[in-house]
């Protein structure tokens, strides 16, 4: 009766340490599952933000350009008035060509200018998703 006594205490010793194990597991998980919720809302507020500030840049940049094809169309009118002035086709050609590199150097600044903003912009965008990333990366090294 000793050795049937003996197995049930051991048997029930062990259900009961595979059972605490089981439940303490179980609370992890859930712990696991509560910090994942709020990792993904927070995913999901990062691409919101992320978005806002890309919308907000893009209706900038728009502003801009539309001002630029204002002001491009202003000075085209006082250009088309310059060369109707020439006297002369000697004239004329020395004002087209100075006209065409002041347009070439004009050119060249607006695209160095739009590139700068526009990479500014997918920069800014970028960073509540990249802060959310290193947030990640962080977890992923303390879990390991």
């Amino acid at each position: 009766m000793t050795t049937a006594n003996e197995f049930s205490d051991k048997f029930q010793s062990a259900f009961k340490d595979a059972s605490d194990k089981a439940k303490a597991a179980f609370e992890k998980s859930q712990a696991a599952f509560g910090d994942a919720g709020e990792f993904a809302k927070g995913n999901v507020e990062a691409v919101v933000e992320s978005s806002k500030i890309l919308a907000s840049g893009l209706q900038e940049l728009t502003k801009g350009y539309a001002a630029e094809g204002k002001s491009a169309m202003e000075t085209l009118t006082a250009e088309i008035k310059e060369l109707a002035s020439a006297k002369s086709p000697t004239e004329f050609f020395e004002k087209h060509t100075a006209l065409m590199r002041k347009q070439f150097d004009a050119a060249v600044a607006a695209s160095s200018k739009h590139s700068e903003a526009v990479l500014k912009l997918a920069n800014e965008a970028f960073q509540p998703i990249s802060n959310r990333v290193s947030l990640a990366v962080e977890k992923m090294k303390v879990a390991a």
